[in-house]
């Protein structure tokens, strides 16, 4: 299956996963969602992932363990893609977003990797911007 757009397709089977409360999604591999994966367990948006090399499947998957509070409530309440193929969106350092007013999280794509929106400002970093989580 083609996808243009691997990393909105990504975040899409996180919703829908997350919509209809399953423990986990898998996602084909790359190391863009490898790194997507580690931001959002550190952030504590999902429980873990791992990276499944399986010899009966086409390709390899990421494993993403999604994160439930304790009377089964939502943790991720939205993800949003931003920078699309057709349309590349880029933050400098001084005008990186905040989301929600700062209880989010903005995933940048900088010169250093994929970090965070807070962790880019730390550092004086400015990037594409990749997606919203809250």
């Amino acid at each position: 299956m083609f996808v243009n757009d691997p990393v909105a397709d990504m975040l899409t089977r996180i919703r829908n996963g997350n919509m209809v409360f399953h423990d986990s999604v898998d996602v084909p591999l790359s190391k863009m969602k490898v790194e997507l994966a580690k931001i959002l367990k550190a952030e504590g948006y999902v429980r873990n992932f791992k990276v499944i090399n399986d010899a009966k499947q086409p390709y390899s998957v990421v494993r993403i363990y999604l994160s439930y509070g304790p009377n089964r409530e939502r943790v991720i309440q939205g993800l949003r893609r931003i920078s699309k193929p057709g349309r590349r969106i880029y933050a400098g350092k001084d005008e990186l977003p905040k989301v929600m007013g700062g209880l989010g999280v903005a995933v940048i794509s900088t010169p250093e990797g994929l970090m965070t929106d807070s962790n880019a400002r730390k550092r004086g970093l400015g990037g594409e911007v990749v997606c919203f989580v809250w």
